[in-house]
Parts: structure tokens; sequence; C-alpha cells
């Protein structure tokens, strides 16, 4: 595919807005938009289950406005919140990956997954 000179990718975009992956300030982008996503993941499974932000927050035992908070990226969430959320909430399940750097010689770092 051959590439207009007027016309920039995403890639390229977050690079010079945030700088390139790895800087302190694309790391927390990057951070920011996971939190962002993880709202958007409980809202749209809510909404799917038919429930209101009062009904989700009654089974998971907590409140509509930490709910509406989560939803709106108004708020960093616990995990054990998370979990009663998802786990009581939405009748769902958690998994989690992490990836970690992994030092090799030369000080060169690969990602592992756990």
């Amino acid at each position: 595919m051959k590439k207009s000179k007027n016309i920039t990718t995403f890639s390229e975009h977050l690079d010079k807005q945030y700088g390139k992956k790895g800087t302190a300030k694309r790391e927390e982008f990057e951070s920011g938009f996971e939190a962002f996503k993880l709202g958007v993941l409980i809202r749209e499974a809510r909404k799917k289950a038919n429930m209101t932000q009062q009904e989700l927050a009654e089974k998971a035992e907590t409140q509509r406005s930490y709910i509406a908070r989560i939803e709106s990226d108004s708020s960093d969430i616990r995990l054990s919140t998370l979990m009663r959320i998802i786990e009581k909430g939405l009748g769902g399940k958690i998994s989690i990956n992490v990836n970690l750097p992994e030092l090799k010689s030369k000080g060169k770092k690969k990602l592992i997954s756990v």
C-alpha cells in the first residue's frame, strides 16, 4: 500500500504526541488508556446484562457512584473490587496476563509473559 505524504498513521501520531514506546510520557499515556478500556469494558458488559449502575453496584457490594467513576475513567480500581464487579456483579471470570522485561546479555530486553 502506497503511503500518502499527508496521512499519518495512528502509531506515528502517538509517537509525535507522546513520544516513542518506552518513554515515560508514552508509558503514562498507555497506562491511562488501559484504565479507560477497563471502564468501557465494564460499562458494555453491564449494558449487555441489562443492568443499571445501581444494580451492578448492589451485586458487587459497592456504591453506584464508584461504578460510575470507573466507567467514566475517573477512578483507579483495586483488584479486589474489580474481581467483585466482574465475578459477583457480572458473573464473569478474570484472567490476568503480566508482561515483565527479561534482562538479556548485552543489555537487550525482551518481554516475557507470566
